[in-house]
């Protein structure tokens, strides 16, 4: 009898348990949802009353109608898929960079003493003063965008994947060499599975920084594209357009983010 109250007793915490961050979830998604409703209740009601100048800051409606007219005439489709393309491009370069540049560093010690500094400097530098450069030697196009949001995310992305290489366990790479194995054994067996919540973290984050380097590029070297209709719309004083746009890039972050999350919670069950 002993052991199934126990094993009843076991169960009953597990589902109160489970109970209890169900709970949790939900008031996390209410409260999201709460402040999201009360802002743009605010951001409309002052439009309306007055209390700031809709033409400058705009409102939840008129981006409303402005979103329906870009969907009648196609350009959202075309402006929205060209910035994801570009985005998801630049992001795929930056993981195959950083993945393969970090693990010619954990390979090399002396590369990677040579390699640092350089790679501090050039994390450290202000992307958007390589943009003009990016213009001279690459042209107008889609080249120069991707190559501007690798610029911003690429640099950092080798840093903390090397980093991340460097704190796996290092007992059990020396078991990996006691037991006969060589260092692309230890690589592979043991640094690259130990470091996987590494690279999942640091893909949450160069999502992000790979969608601001293009934006960055679309600023100054594009013709279509949501950081395009941002410029174009703030010199012909569309400030809807622009509000818009800017509205459209939050739910491609968000997406975008969360595409990566769901991947690192599958991850997460599986082990």
């Amino acid at each position: 009898m002993k052991p199934i109250l126990r094993t009843q007793k076991t169960l009953s915490n597990q589902e109160k348990y489970e109970r209890s961050h169900k709970r949790h979830h939900c008031i996390v998604t209410l409260a999201r949802i709460l402040i999201l409703v009360v802002f743009l209740t605010l951001w409309e009601v002052s439009a309306r009353k007055g209390y700031i100048d809709s033409f400058f800051f705009s409102s939840p409606s008129n981006v409303a109608l402005c979103f329906i007219d870009m969907v009648k005439d196609l350009s959202f489709f075309s402006n929205t898929g060209i910035t994801l393309l570009e985005t998801i491009i630049s992001f795929a370069l930056v993981f195959i960079i950083g993945i393969v540049s970090a693990t010619i560093l954990w390979y090399s010690k002396r590369c990677s003493k040579i390699l640092e500094p350089y790679l501090v400097i050039l994390n450290s530098l202000p992307k958007s003063a390589l943009a003009p450069l990016f213009i001279v030697w690459l042209g107008t196009g889609i080249n120069t965008i991707i190559v501007a949001g690798i610029s911003v995310a690429v640099f950092g992305s080798i840093i903390n994947l090397y980093t991340g290489f460097k704190q796996v366990d290092e007992e059990k790479i020396k078991l990996i060499y006691t037991l006969g194995g060589k260092k692309k054994d230890a690589f592979l067996k043991v640094v690259l599975p130990g470091s996987v919540p590494t690279i999942l973290s640091n893909m949450k984050v160069n999502i992000g920084l790979a969608l601001v380097g293009v934006i960055i590029g679309e600023f100054l070297a594009a013709r279509r594209g949501l950081g395009y209709l941002i410029i174009y719309g703030s010199q012909v004083f569309k400030l809807n357009l622009v509000i818009t746009s800017i509205i459209i890039l939050c739910f491609i972050a968000m997406g975008l983010y969360q595409m990566i999350q769901g991947l690192e919670h599958y991850y997460k069950k599986k082990i």
